[in-house]
């Protein structure tokens, strides 16, 4: 069981450090409790990981290593975390709030455990070298033969900056690939979920990394992330986090014109075909019991034909009956605790924002009556007039679902398409052939069309305010890597 009393602030420079700066508590949401007070690290440490993880970068004892070797490195880090499991599922528990017999507890701890050794595997199937397809006149010509490569090599320093909801799972994406791609790191954990994220140094230390190849730093403030995203010896930022802290993180981040991977928040539309709306009651479960509903790719905006839509409201609340709120740790519990209060405020906000607006509350819609203790939001259900309600409009990161009529499936595309968001989306129909039409009319960097995959191997990523560049995938590693034009003559 954890102890407390967290010893260290960081791992900087191949070392263990106390922190420097200001104490902060991390709070159990399931019942308010203090699991562990952190002294954070100082600016001048933040500081001093940056710097470490400069000239572990510059001195090529990681970067000049070929993908082989680092492989064997990659192939103990790996043996390392999954050593760590225990711990990372007892920290899912107890700093994220995540009931211990959800199935969100495989995103949490044991997927990423497994997608390491792939994500080892994938770079090393990956060309360091590709040829350029130039046409034969420009390979030959009367003065000179050419050969045109794109070559493949580690990017640099890379500030990754994960987030609250699955904390170990947002950062594993930034610091394995970028490890493995040969770049240095430095990881700032959310202040909210900062526990896990020492498995990442401690890992380092076991596999014999290089001093300054990976580094942690936590705190409660913003100094240290505000050196991750201006300081010019960083080279790329990775951030999962909401849009307007993304946004400020561009901003941040434009006057060195740092690379950005922002995976940001969402608010996913879900299309029933009309041939699929006996499927649609379903949703409310899919989305409000997962993890409370603190997922950015839910679809929390469920379209469905407007004569179904009474039938459809009433078997989300029947589904949602009886549930079983309460702590993370209790293996009976279905829906547990969001992070916090003000996320808990959050919730209650857009729920009176949606019936000032003409909304009704099928289901839920406040806090339970019987837990005193805890950020605890029953699982609700919206029945909204139309796209333009405020509970259609921004994402809430809760377990709030709302139900939209729509007229027609042009109806339904174009109000799916009408979001300042474009991360996810969902198509649900009988007809395949049907459902793959509604599905290539939806912007959004990812749609689901009557399934979805948490893989390696499929990236993902979003557009509008929902993010720019990919994670996972080749195209999510290679955002770790440079690419140069090697024009070679003879």
């Amino acid at each position: 069981m954890w102890r407390g009393a967290l010893d260290y602030a960081g791992y900087i420079d191949g070392a263990f450090v106390k922190g420097e700066g200001a104490a902060f508590d991390v709070e159990n949401p399931s019942d308010e409790s203090v699991v562990d007070t952190v002294t954070g690290v100082s600016s001048a440490q933040a500081i001093a990981a940056i710097n470490a993880a400069r000239r572990a970068f510059d001195d090529g004892g990681w970067s000049g290593l070929s993908m082989k070797e680092r492989a064997k490195y990659m192939t103990r880090y790996a043996d390392a975390l999954r050593a760590r499991a225990d711990r990372l599922k007892e920290c899912a528990i107890l700093e994220a709030g995540c009931p211990v017999s959800s199935n969100v507890m495989g995103a949490q701890v044991h997927t990423p455990l497994r997608m390491t050794d792939e994500i080892v595997e994938l770079f090393l199937r990956l060309p360091e070298h590709e040829e350029n397809p130039l046409p034969i006149h420009e390979r030959v010509n009367p003065y000179f033969v050419v050969q045109s490569l794109k070559r493949w090599s580690p990017l640099g320093v890379v500030s990754a900056i994960s987030a609250y909801n699955v904390p170990f799972y947002t950062a594993f994406w930034k610091v394995i690939p970028a490890l493995m791609a040969g770049d240095t790191v430095i990881l700032r954990p959310n202040p909210l979920t900062p526990l896990s994220s020492l498995v990442f140094a401690e890992a380092a230390d076991e596999a014999g990394l290089p001093k300054g190849v990976m580094n942690v730093i936590m705190e409660q403030g913003l100094e240290g992330g505000l050196a991750m995203t201006t300081h010019p010896d960083v080279d790329m930022v990775s951030f999962t986090g909401s849009c307007t802290v993304g946004a400020k993180v561009a901003e941040q981040a434009a006057p060195t014109l740092k690379r950005l991977v922002l995976e940001l928040g969402g608010k996913s539309a879900q299309i029933y075909l009309p041939d699929a709306v006996g499927r649609a009651a379903s949703a409310a479960s899919s989305v409000c019991l997962s993890h409370a509903g603190q997922g950015c790719v839910l679809g929390t905006r469920v379209f469905v034909p407007q004569e179904s839509k009474d039938q459809v409201l009433e078997g989300m609340a029947k589904a949602l009956e009886g549930v079983k709120i309460g702590p993370a740790s209790d293996p009976a519990t279905v829906l547990g605790p969001v992070i916090s209060a003000g996320q808990r405020a959050r919730c209650e906000h857009f729920v009176e924002a949606a019936v000032a607006e003409g909304g009704k509350v099928v289901a839920g819609g406040k806090r339970p009556d019987h837990l005193d203790k805890g950020f605890y939001f029953e699982p609700t259900v919206l029945d909204l007039p139309d796209n333009k309600n405020p509970a259609a409009k921004d994402e809430i990161f809760g377990p709030v679902i709302g139900v939209i009529g729509y007229r027609d499936l042009d109806h339904a595309v174009e109000m799916a398409n009408d979001s300042k968001f474009g991360l996810s989306g969902w198509v649900h129909g009988a007809d395949k052939v049907k459902a793959l039409e509604v599905g290539l009319k939806i912007r959004s960097g990812a749609v689901n069309i009557n399934g979805a995959v948490m893989s390696t191997y499929a990236s993902g990523g979003g557009i509008k305010m929902s993010g720019q560049g990919r994670e996972r995938g080749i195209e999510g590693l290679r955002e770790f890597q440079m690419m140069t034009t090697l024009n070679i003559g003879g």
